[in-house]
C-alpha cells in the first residue's frame, strides 16, 4: 500500500474531486457541469470583467468563450461592451441567473453544512481546509486598503488580539494598550492594509501617522494558514509603499519578545532598535527605519 507523498496527494486530489462534483455533468443537479457553474459563481460574487473571471478561473479565452456563450443560451447572462474600454467586456446577471445564483449558493452551502455534520473534528477539518486553500492560492492572494472598521479588518484584528492573549505571558487587553484610533490609519494620515484569500482576510497591517514624516506601523498579523509564505514581507511593504506616497520618511514600531517571528523579520528587513518611544505596557522591543 503506498504512503509516500505523492499518492497521499493525489488521494487527497480524488477525495476532493468527488466531494466537489467535480466528474458530475450536472452540478449540484442544476443541470450544467462545474466549469459553468462557476463562471456563473464569479459573476454573481462581482466579478463582471471577462479578463478578471477568466484570469481567476485559470481559464483560456476558447473555454471562457464557450462557457459564456452557453450561459447567454440559457438567457442566464448578458455581456456587454465595458463603459471605458470597448475592447473589453463586462458579464452581467439576467433576472434568471440571479435567481440560479441564489439556487447554487443554497445548494452548496447546505453541502458546506452536511460535510461538517458529519466530520467529527470540524474545526480541525476547517484549519486543514484553509491551509490547503491558502496554499493553492498562493498567486491570487490580493492586498487591498481597507477601513481599519470594515468587517475584514475588524475580523483580523480580533484574531490578533486573541493570538496576543495566548502568546504573552501577561495576557492582551487591548483597553490597556495604545489601540490607533481608526482616523489615524486612514488617508491622509495613514491606512489599514489587508490581504485576501479569494476573499477571506487572512492578514492585516496599519500604518498610524498623525499628518507629519514620523509614522508607526500597528497590528502586523497573519492567520496560521498563510505563514511561510512571505506575507508577512509583503504587508510591511505595502505599508512601507503607502508611507511613501503620504510624505512619511521615518517608520517605528513597538514588538514583544514573545513574537520572535516578527522580531526576526524586522532585523531582516532594514528596522533598527531603538530606544522605548511610548508607555504601551506591552512591548519591550522598539524598532525604526528610515525609508
Amino acid at each position: 500500500m503506498p504512503t509516500d507523498a505523492i499518492s497521499r496527494i493525489r488521494r487527497f486530489n480524488r477525495a476532493v474531486t468527488a466531494e466537489v462534483g467535480a466528474l458530475d455533468t450536472s452540478f449540484l443537479g442544476r443541470g450544467r457541469p462545474l466549469g459553468t457553474a462557476r463562471v456563473l459563481n464569479a459573476i454573481g460574487h462581482g466579478r463582471g470583467e471577462v479578463g478578471a473571471i477568466r484570469d481567476y478561473l485559470g481559464l483560456d479565452s476558447g473555454l471562457m468563450s464557450r462557457l459564456l456563450r452557453g450561459l447567454e443560451e440559457e438567457g442566464l447572462v448578458v455581456t456587454l461592451p465595458h463603459p471605458d474600454d470597448a475592447r473589453r467586456r463586462v458579464a452581467a446577471l439576467t433576472e434568471a441567473g440571479r435567481r440560479e445564483f441564489a439556487a447554487y449558493e443554497a445548494l452548496s452551502n447546505d453541502r458546506a453544512e452536511a460535510l461538517l455534520a458529519r466530520f467529527p473534528k470540524g474545526d480541525e477539518l476547517l484549519r486543514a481546509m484553509d491551509l490547503v486553500a491558502t496554499a493553492l492560492g498562493r498567486e491570487r492572494i490580493a492586498v487591498e486598503e481597507t477601513d481599519p472598521r470594515s468587517e475584514a479588518a475588524l475580523h483580523c484584528l480580533t484574531e490578533y488580539y486573541a493570538e496576543l492573549g495566548r502568546r504573552l505571558a501577561t495576557g492582551f487587553d487591548v483597553s490597556l494598550s495604545r489601540d490607533p484610533e481608526a482616523g489615524d490609519m486612514m488617508r491622509p494620515r495613514g491606512v489599514f492594509l489587508v490581504a485576501l484569500s479569494d476573499g477571506l482576510p487572512i492578514g492585516c497591517v496599519g500604518l498610524k501617522g498623525k499628518g507629519g514624516e514620523t509614522a508607526e506601523i500597528k497590528r502586523l498579523w497573519v492567520c496560521p494558514s498563510a505563514r511561510g509564505l512571505g506575507l508577512a514581507r509583503r504587508l510591511m511593504e505595502a505599508a512601507e509603499a503607502a508611507a511613501r506616497e503620504l510624505g512619511i520618511t521615518t517608520l517605528r514600531l513597538d514588538s514583544n519578545s514573545a513574537l520572535t517571528e516578527a522580531l526576526q523579520l524586522y532585523r531582516r528587513t532594514g528596522w533598527v532598535e531603538i530606544d522605548r518611544f511610548n508607555d504601551d505596557p506591552y512591548p519591550d522591543f522598539f524598532f525604526e527605519k528610515r525609508l
